[in-house]
């Protein structure tokens, strides 16, 4: 982030940032795993444990889960991931190319003019 911070300061690029709220809850997990159900849920139910269908905030996998469903999205738009930096993800166009790079939940976005 900071090297396409430092280039976009000095080549005078046009650069977007984002926070990505809620990232954690976007995410899909693979494995099964179950959690204690919230106190007030399980004297309603009586379930003592809830299986999760979704990546929730704390948990180990959701960053993985999150980081896989975005790149998989990424790829779809037609951006490729770059080979140095799994983080940056690249489009070139006909006129520019452009960069994303993200860490954890949040994004910066630059296009490049093409030479």
């Amino acid at each position: 982030m900071r090297i396409l911070l430092s280039l976009a300061a000095n080549q005078d690029w046009s650069l977007l940032q984002f926070d990505v709220k809620n990232a954690f809850l976007h995410g899909e997990i693979s494995e099964e795993i179950y959690m204690d159900s919230p106190p007030s849920m399980s004297d309603l139910i009586g379930m003592t444990v809830c299986k999760l269908k979704k990546a929730l905030y704390g948990l180990k996998q959701s960053l993985r889960a999150w980081f896989g469903r975005f790149t998989k999205s990424m790829k779809g738009f037609g951006y490729r991931d770059s080979n140095s930096d799994h983080t940056l993800f690249l489009k070139r166009g006909k006129v520019r190319i452009t960069a994303l790079v993200i860490y954890v939940d949040d994004m910066q976005f630059t296009t490049i003019p093409c030479i």
